[in-house]
């Protein structure tokens, strides 16, 4: 009798140990991330502003070019973002960056007074990847950087400079590789000519408003402001804008009329 009990008792153990198809059911063990899974980076939560650097990177990408940024800034903000037609560069390159102003104009022959040098302290303080913005009130035809100011600029990591006036030793800019945009080129120099009147504050430059920190793009057509309180909202139309051509070209390339990628996508 008591064997007979014994039997029962480790049939019951037995069939409660095993799974529904009679297979003995393996411990269950936590767990361990792979190290991959363990170093892999959690998402961003969705509707996280992007960073400066994200969206400096956005800009960079060839297919954003300062026409469809251009379009874009107009579309998002109502205003125009491109700077006059004559803002150009003395060498081929792209830059983008964020805004350092530094604003001069002209000085009497007579005026003795000592002025703060906000061009050269705004190139010592702006930091690496940034834009100068100089505006010569007044001086269209004055030189505001040559070899000097462009080879500081490009020891401390400056992408760029653009000057509503003019730039000059384009020849030693142009060997140094230093990336400007001027509405002219001219050997006349500042110093004598010219005070400086502020930095780091609002500066209309060549017809577009131009706040510190906006975003400055910069290319072979020309030169584009993007505020940087409405630069997301650009960058999503970018993205709208790019993938429209991208499938125009196509439409284009069969059938031989532009008309008819319009009759689609209608964006012009």
């Amino acid at each position: 009798m008591l064997a007979r009990l014994i039997v029962a008792v480790s049939l019951v153990v037995l069939i409660a140990g095993a799974a529904p198809g009679g297979v003995k059911a393996p411990a269950t063990a936590p767990q361990t991330p792979s190290p991959t899974q363990a170093s892999a980076p959690t998402a961003a939560p969705q509707g996280r502003p992007m960073t400066p650097e994200q969206i400096i990177a956005a800009l960079k990408r060839p297919e954003n070019s300062t026409g469809n940024v251009a379009d874009a800034v107009e579309e998002a903000t109502g205003a125009r973002g491109w700077m006059a037609a004559d803002m150009k560069p003395i060498m081929e390159g792209k830059i983008v960056g964020r805004a350092w102003t530094a604003k001069l104009r002209p000085v009497l022959k007579n005026d003795s007074r000592t002025y703060p040098n906000h061009l050269l302290q705004v190139l010592d303080e702006a930091p690496a990847g940034s834009v100068l913005v100089y505006v010569m009130e007044g001086g269209l035809e004055i030189a505001a950087i040559g070899n000097l100011m462009a080879t500081t600029a490009q020891v401390r990591g400056l992408e760029g400079t653009v000057i509503d006036g003019a730039v000059r030793d384009v020849t030693e800019l142009r060997r140094m590789g230093h990336r400007a945009f001027a509405r002219r080129i001219s050997p006349a120099t500042s110093v004598g000519r010219m005070v400086s009147v502020s930095k780091q504050t609002p500066v209309m430059c060549a017809d577009v408003m131009v706040n510190p920190d906006d975003y400055i793009v910069g290319d072979a057509d020309g030169v584009v402001v993007v505020p940087h309180n409405a630069a997301e909202k650009v960058l999503a139309l970018l993205a709208l804008y790019n993938d429209r051509e991208s499938k125009m070209v196509e439409i284009i390339k069969r059938e031989k009329s532009m008309l008819k990628a319009l009759e689609i996508y209608g964006r012009y």
